[in-house]
């Protein structure tokens, strides 16, 4: 079995989400969502979401960990604010010895509903359907659960392609 910590990140919002996998079972454990006061100064704003992924990983102790990669919008601004977020989501696991994956929202989408193309409003009902004891207030955690759930089946793949390749 292994626990796994997904996180999608966002300065304003960063949903987190904790499952385990056990071949191809999934459970999950918990989710949430880590606000931030728009009011308050960036670097403020950062080590308040540094601090509580700090808590959540020395208190939910999972084995490995996987984010959302950042997409390039429009507002430049924007975008590098998601990027500190995003820093902070790859740091703090590290920190905490704890080994980081990443994945695209395209490749997330396409691991729990699959198709690249689905909208949020899917990948909450398949989180949902996968994962039926979750609630996940807001879909920020039900990305971050989906991050999870795609680490999940990465790598049990790549479990699978090992197994079958030193049968070879």
């Amino acid at each position: 079995m292994v626990r796994i910590l997904g996180i999608d990140p966002g300065l304003r919002f960063t949903g987190w989400g904790v499952i385990e996998a056990r071949d191809n079972r999934l459970s999950h454990v918990a989710d949430g969502v880590i606000a931030t006061d728009a009011a308050m100064s960036v670097p403020l704003r950062l080590r308040h979401l540094h601090d509580a992924l700090l808590d959540l990983g020395r208190g939910f102790a999972p084995d490995e960990a996987a984010i959302e990669e950042t997409y390039v919008n429009r507002n430049g601004a924007a975008t590098l604010k998601l990027g500190y977020a995003r820093g902070v989501g790859l740091l703090v696991p590290v920190l905490l010895d704890i080994p980081v994956a990443e994945y695209g929202a395209k490749a997330v989408k396409r691991s729990v509903v699959g198709t690249g193309a689905a909208t949020k409003e899917q990948v909450e009902m398949m989180v949902r359907r996968l994962l039926p004891s979750a609630i996940a207030k807001r879909s920020d955690a039900a990305d971050a659960l989906a991050v999870a759930i795609c680490h999940a089946h990465h790598r049990a793949s790549a479990a699978h392609i090992a197994r079958a390749t030193r049968m070879a």
